[in-house]
């Protein structure tokens, strides 16, 4: 399979350093409004939630009705389970979207999960896998030893377009109520800055 020779040819290449997978500007949805000074570069904040996808993969659901914000989606896990939107509501949450054929997703992976396990209790971390096949997306956990923190098989970009992802590796955070308080492209050192502010109170 394609998905697989570009894995492996991504594991030979996993140390390289590269500046993103996506149109490396940093920059995120149209009409943005500029980042503020508590967000790392390449992100933005705050943003309007995005509105639900029109459309829909099997095991997949969207709800129509974006009034109850970000929670508003179910879809199947890597590991056989299901992850609902809501189990998100209460605590501020970082929503890694990464793809399995992504250099710099392979490079974040360790750090993701470095500071996912530094959070945990405390501010949910998923990975929303996507633009991809399950099985590649499967092959890339391995290889990125990606543990302690669920991934989302979006494998039709379902939870990508509720979103408005248009590439990866993209970073959203949301507060206790499941606003978008930012959202692009960040060096996963700097996630803190934007993170810490949302335990305080």
């Amino acid at each position: 399979m394609k998905a697989r020779r570009a894995l492996v040819a991504l594991a030979a290449a996993g140390a390289l350093l590269l500046t993103g997978c996506g149109n490396g500007t940093g920059d995120q949805a149209a009409g943005a409004p500029a980042s503020p000074a508590t967000a790392p570069t390449g992100m933005t904040a705050p943003v309007e939630t995005a509105a639900p996808a029109d459309t829909k993969a099997p095991g997949t659901k969207v709800s129509a009705d974006a009034g109850a914000g970000s929670y508003d989606f179910t879809t199947a896990t890597l590991d056989g389970g299901r992850f609902d939107g809501r189990s998100l509501a209460g605590r501020p949450a970082l929503l890694w979207f990464w793809a399995p054929w992504c250099p710099t997703c392979l490079q974040q992976a360790r750090p993701v999960t470095e500071l996912a396990a530094r959070y945990q209790g405390r501010i949910t971390t998923v990975g929303v896998a996507g633009l991809g096949e399950v099985p590649a997306m499967h092959d890339f956990v391995r290889m990125a030893k990606l543990k302690g923190f669920p991934q989302l098989a979006d494998e039709q970009g379902v939870v990508w377009k509720r979103f408005k992802m248009t590439e990866q590796s993209t970073f959203v955070v949301l507060d206790r109520a499941g606003k978008i308080v930012a959202r692009g492209h960040a060096d996963v050192d700097k996630l803190p800055e934007v993170l810490d502010p949302l335990l305080a109170g």
